[in-house]
């Protein structure tokens, strides 16, 4: 049975449905990593899951260990600890499982940090659109808590929910764009008519506003392959229409093949 080698130190709820977990390590120092990378997060099949559970349970050997990778939303400059923003799948084998963590509690960390959705291979003058729906931003929190607001192009997170409760992190967003004359902040909900008080913001799907150019609205620039990198984390369905509009638009899918793509997907989520 592997070792749990982690600790939950925080555990923040942003909506019935979603969290944000802090894991610090036990008896090892987390290795450096890059900004958009992902790890394995395991518990054993005898960790107990959460009442509104609702997946049957297959597996017979209490021991064994379920993973699943998540994508690190804490800056890689930080050694402390590991932050993840998690949604929960009642019918998922983990999610039901951490969803009952308390602090204090202990949960096991992959070692191995890995993945390409990385800032590193972009010029630092090109323009920078993350894109994401639900907790597609947590690779987008570790990019800007770590060195992507020194960048010399613009940059823009677009973040869609549901609802406004469902934008994790939109308070540090809003105050990161207070502050950061590159960086511009545009969330959209898409279900106004639940919310609770006055919504005053973009309810729009995030591929309207592509089309309807809010980016360079913002900017005040043209936005154009020639001068500005996509990332699209979150739902399957965006990320395949948004490539697939991109690419009308003359952009192409970054690839190991395709260096000078400035398409980028994250295909694990």
């Amino acid at each position: 049975m592997e070792e749990l080698n982690g600790v939950v130190s925080q555990v923040i709820e942003v909506s019935p449905i979603m969290k944000v977990f802090r894991i610090a390590p036990i008896g090892w120092e987390l290795p450096d990593f890059k900004a958009g990378q992902f790890v394995a997060l395991f518990l054993p099949v005898s960790a107990p899951k959460i009442a509104q559970s609702t997946a049957e349970e297959t597996e017979t050997d209490p021991n064994k260990m379920i993973k699943r990778a998540y994508s690190i939303a804490s800056s890689s400059k930080s050694k402390e600890f590991l932050e993840f923003y998690i949604t929960l799948v009642h019918s998922g084998a983990l999610t039901p499982r951490l969803f009952n963590l308390k602090i204090g509690d202990k949960v096991g960390v992959g070692q191995k940090f890995v993945g390409m959705f990385t800032l590193d291979q972009i010029p630092n003058d090109q323009n920078v659109v993350l894109i994401a729906t639900g907790t597609g931003v947590a690779p987008y929190m570790s990019m800007l808590r770590s060195d992507a607001l020194k960048r010399t192009g613009k940059l823009a997170v677009i973040h869609g929910a549901a609802n406004s409760w469902d934008l994790g992190y939109s308070s540090e967003l809003q105050l990161l764009q207070s502050f950061a004359p590159n960086f511009s902040y545009i969330p959209t909900i898409t279900e106004p008519q639940k919310e609770l008080a006055q919504w005053n913001g973009y309810t729009n799907w995030i591929q309207d506003m592509w089309k309807n150019g809010v980016v360079q609205e913002k900017w005040g620039v043209d936005v154009t392959p020639e001068n500005t990198h996509v990332f699209l984390c979150g739902n399957p369905r965006m990320t395949g229409d948004m490539t697939k509009l991109l690419e009308e638009e003359g952009y192409s899918e970054w690839s190991k093949k395709n260096p000078e793509g400035q398409i980028h997907v994250e295909k694990f989520f």
